[in-house]
């Protein structure tokens, strides 16, 4: 099982907030059993609906972190999504705490 993060190349704009504030995502988390055909999938536009929007208006992405092993479950997934910490998560954006991350991942 594999828990993933894709990094976005600019926000993709989802709406304005009740507050008026525009609503915008950078990173997509996702699961699947095989990364390498949910990649493709995602790549041609048959995979989430998040990433053939992305494929619609021209914005790339790239895979930034791989989850791999028995704690990557769908609960493991929602975990992340439910935190909101795509950027923190993501290697691309914050090195330096996606390091430290990494490290307290290994120690558990």
């Amino acid at each position: 099982m594999t828990v993933y993060l894709l990094h976005l190349s600019q926000p993709l704009n989802r709406g304005v907030a009740r507050n008026g504030k525009p609503l915008q995502a950078g990173h997509y988390l996702g699961f699947t059993d095989d990364l390498v055909g949910r990649i493709l999938d995602h790549q041609e536009g048959k995979g989430a609906r998040f990433t053939q929007v992305c494929l619609e208006r021209g914005i790339r992405w790239s895979l930034a972190r791989v989850w791999e092993g028995d704690q990557a479950d769908r609960t493991f997934e929602r975990k992340l999504k439910n935190s909101k910490h795509g950027p923190r998560l993501c290697p691309i954006c914050n090195p330096e705490n996606a390091l430290e991350q990494m490290k307290l991942e290994c120690v558990q």
